[in-house]
């Protein structure tokens, strides 16, 4: 059975951050990677964003090989036994190890129909499948309209595919944008040729010869109709993969818990990246964050503390977005339920929004705002009180 100072267990982008981290303090130990994908770590962002802005296939590659680690690709890891240091796979191959890195992601939430015919954007492989029905046919649905599926939609749209996405609220990133925003983008995506839907709620999806046909019901007046379409995609949510840490006997809470120097509720095993849960110093409770700056970052650390140079994470992750011509990047806590103060440049295509709770401010929104993040991040620090009108002006900051 193979023996690694450091086992890693998924191959996604904290997997290789975590090489990294490994490699600034310890160059030459052994590392194993196991991944369920057939492809080594990858940068996922592309997939839904540059990609389809001429990019090359290529780019994406984070060129982990090059680190000196083994990669044990197609596998899953059925069981951790953390007390023996053992890892099984799917296989049977059982694999040793002195430090185990937790880097397991998520998986998407699925629609209780239409099975295979519906792809839930997530993988590289989920994005060759849409590229090549895109190369060939030209009318899509998009089911949800969060973060992965106002970037879908942009992105067939901007490649001259027809495209609907399907929203079940009225307005596009209602969970995040102020309502008058999320209204506006609507529009917005309509005048790029997008039908949006809004208030609506597929229902069912079906076959139809080469096609197929998703039904769709207005939630306030109950109409149905029928679209027939050549493809589907789906973004509406992610679910942490905590079942083997549960398994394990690890604290698991909305992900899998973590200290501040990312260690589970067993020393010798870690947990980094999408799954992990974590205690935040800047909003004062536990949080867990699907985006590639807290990959690369704590995945970083995570390596780092595994190779004995532990620290602890304060890091607050950011995240960006780009629909169209227009892009943001969100810092903190942005929850349509709190507070918000807009403070526009221009109304809906330049502005920040600011996010407040009990008199602080726990997230931001720079909308078409640029090289502002560390400054969200002081301002979310600050202790407040915070008044509304206080934030008039206040980011972005000179330069």
């Amino acid at each position: 059975m193979p023996h690694y100072p450091y086992l890693i267990v998924g191959a996604g982008m904290t997997a290789d951050a975590a090489v990294r981290g490994i490699r600034e303090v310890d160059s030459t130990a052994p590392i194993g990677i196991i991944g369920n994908e057939p492809d080594p770590p990858y940068n996922r962002p592309p997939l839904s964003k540059a990609l389809w802005k001429g990019k090359p296939l290529d780019s994406v590659w984070r060129k982990t090989d090059e680190l000196g680690v083994e990669l044990h690709l197609k596998r899953s890891v059925r069981m951790i036994d953390p007390l023996n240091r053992r890892a099984t796979d799917d296989t049977g191959a059982v694999y040793t190890f002195q430090k185990c890195l937790l880097a397991t992601g998520g998986t998407p939430r699925l629609l209780p129909f239409g099975g295979d015919q519906i792809i839930y954007f997530r993988t590289l492989d989920d994005y060759r499948h849409l590229r090549s029905l895109a190369d060939e046919r030209q009318r899509f649905v998009v089911v949800g309209g969060g973060f992965i599926g106002s970037e879908i939609a942009a992105a067939l749209a901007m490649n001259q595919k027809e495209a609907t996405i399907i929203v079940p609220e009225q307005g596009i990133g209602a969970r995040v944008f102020p309502t008058d925003l999320g209204r506006s983008l609507v529009e917005y995506y309509r005048q790029k040729g997008v039908e949006v839907l809004t208030g609506a709620a597929v229902t069912d999806v079906d076959e139809r010869g080469e096609r197929i046909g998703v039904q769709v019901r207005d939630r306030e007046t109950g109409r149905a109709r029928e679209l027939v379409v050549d493809g589907v995609v789906a973004g509406i949510g992610l679910l942490p993969n905590v079942e083997l840490a549960r398994a394990a006997g690890l604290a698991v809470e909305n992900g899998i818990v973590v200290d501040e120097l990312l260690r589970t509720s067993h020393p010798d095993v870690f947990a980094a990246g999408d799954v992990a849960a974590f205690d935040n110093p800047a909003l004062g409770n536990r949080i867990r964050v699907e985006h590639e700056d807290n990959a690369n970052v704590m995945g970083r650390q995570a390596g780092r503390a595994m190779a004995g140079q532990a620290e602890p994470y304060r890091h607050l992750p950011f995240f960006y977005s780009d629909l169209f011509e227009l892009g943001y990047e969100a810092v903190g806590e942005v929850d349509a339920r709190l507070e918000l103060v807009a403070d526009w440049t221009e109304p809906y295509r330049e502005g920040v929004v600011y996010y407040l709770r009990d008199g602080r401010v726990r997230g931001v929104l720079l909308w078409n705002v640029w090289d502002q993040v560390d400054a969200a991040r002081r301002l979310i620090a600050e202790p407040g009180p915070v008044r509304p009108a206080d934030l008039k002006g206040r980011l972005p900051e000179s330069r």
